[in-house]
């Protein structure tokens, strides 16, 4: 069957896998990537490993390893009480409260219940409060049903997500949830498919890992399990739209943006650069001088140091529920990198290595 990229996204998009709960989307990768791969490994903490074994001749010697890593889980939400059949809740990671009122989501109590997130109606705000968004503790989430009935159903501690479709937009955009990090996770699957007419080198260890939005903890342990010689991480970028800075952001359609700073290994960078300047796919520059955010700022610092690249997909609206991109960048990010993985060789390593006796 032919690989649709946006039938695929769709399916990650509208799963539902907050941070340490991403079991459904971890089974739609693994469907995705099962004819893809050699062989599937997953890390204690629940990341899933798919691992695509070198198709060239490498000397006679182990192959090299490199790690592609993108992140599956979504930002999302955690029962704190019940009052009177409505449910109050807090963020577990990156929910924006501005943007939630009104919100259709999904309590995953005992069963799956749909809900919509309640606020007290503007007629009966002070003029002081009108002027303010709610805070979560002014909003509480009604799900339809008795008092009696949501005990029964839902108890503290269960999740929440934002329950938003796959929205198509004109040309090649489309909007939705989770793009940040499936979006990449997409990418990956296009690099796979791509290294299918490919030959290379190195073993290609693609990684969907978990627990991004609440400290990286997945880059970690999939990068210790893994030990790669090299990786690239990838994640998700501001796009240009009003009242972003322009110097902090990617053009949306302009390619992947690629990091540069602290948390990247500079000639790795560059030989990931020479690549797209040979088969002309575009690339942007994204400076971030320190922390990346990402799970690169992970990997790099694993076991006695990775050489770690970051690429990014440019979206808009970054952490709400329509986030938007140009399917055009996700197809081009995973090209770059089957590309440049067919490109790398036992010599590559040297050939990176940073020099000795070089003052900065």
């Amino acid at each position: 069957m032919a690989f649709e990229l946006k039938a695929h996204l769709r399916a990650l998009s509208e799963a539902h896998g907050p941070s340490g709960h991403e079991a459904p989307v971890r089974e739609i990768v693994r469907a995705a990537w099962g004819d893809l791969v050699d062989e599937f490994q997953q890390d204690g903490l629940g990341s899933l490993i798919g691992i695509k074994r070198a198709t060239r001749p490498h000397n006679g010697t182990a192959a090299r390893k490199i790690m592609l890593a993108a992140h599956m889980d979504e930002i999302g939400m955690i029962v704190t009480g019940l009052v009177d059949g409505f449910i109050r809740f807090r963020r577990i990671s990156g929910i924006d409260n501005r943007l939630m009122p009104a919100q259709a989501v999904i309590v995953h109590g005992r069963e799956a219940l749909p809900g919509i997130v309640a606020a007290k109606p503007p007629h009966l705000l002070t003029p002081a409060a009108r002027s303010k968004y709610p805070t979560f503790d002014e909003m509480l989430i009604d799900v339809g049903l008795s008092p009696e009935r949501v005990g029964e159903l839902v108890q503290v501690g269960d999740l929440i997500t934002v329950d938003a479709p796959f929205v198509e937009l004109l040309g090649t955009k489309v909007a939705g949830k989770a793009f940040d990090d499936r979006a990449c996770v997409a990418a990956v699957t296009v690099c796979l498919n791509e290294l299918q007419s490919l030959n290379h080198e190195w073993n290609v260890y693609a990684a969907a890992t978990v627990q991004e939005e609440t400290g990286l903890i997945g880059a970690k342990t999939s990068a210790y399990k893994i030990a790669p010689d090299a990786a690239i991480a990838l994640d998700v970028t501001f796009a240009q739209q009003p009242g972003v800075d322009a110097d902090s952001s990617c053009e949306m359609g302009g390619g992947p943006g690629i990091g540069f700073g602290a948390n990247f290994h500079l000639k790795l960078s560059d030989r990931i650069r020479d690549t797209a300047k040979r088969h002309e796919i575009k690339l942007q520059e994204d400076i971030i001088p320190a922390n990346s955010g990402t799970d690169a700022w992970a990997i790099q610092v694993a076991l006695q140091g990775i050489p770690t690249a970051l690429l990014e997909v440019p979206i808009r609206n970054m952490h709400a529920p329509v986030e938007t991109l140009d399917l055009r960048d996700i197809e081009r990010c995973g090209r770059l990198m089957a590309h440049f993985i067919s490109e790398l060789d036992d010599q590559f390593l040297a050939a990176i290595a940073w020099d000795e006796a070089v003052d900065v």
